[in-house]
């Protein structure tokens, strides 16, 4: 990544573990818009081991996908391992490993 060893030069990496919750959040709510059908965001929350309870309380919520994207629930259920496993790369640890060589 180019523009990362831009940045290297000065002391930010606040910007860049701001920029992963942003990136985590964005792509939190992308998945909970692609579920679309409260039944299959019940049945989605159930797979990742949320109780049978709260996957009904927050599948049927009628907020907006921005404010469930910061819900405990899915907070603690895409969480940064499970994006992770995705193969996403934290672009703080990046500007960390660039900044040590």
């Amino acid at each position: 990544m180019g523009w990362m060893r831009y940045f290297t030069l000065v002391d930010t990496p606040s910007v860049f573990l701001t920029l992963d919750q942003w990136i985590r959040r964005r792509l939190r709510m992308c998945l909970w818009k692609e579920w679309k059908l409260p039944r299959t965001k019940v049945k989605r929350l159930i797979a990742l081991g949320v109780p049978r309870g709260k996957a009904y309380e927050w599948g049927n919520s009628r907020k907006g996908y921005w404010r469930i994207a910061k819900s405990p629930v899915l907070h603690r259920t895409l969480d940064k391992r499970f994006f992770e496993s995705y193969q996403l790369k934290s672009l703080k640890e990046r500007y960390n490993a660039l900044r040590r060589t």
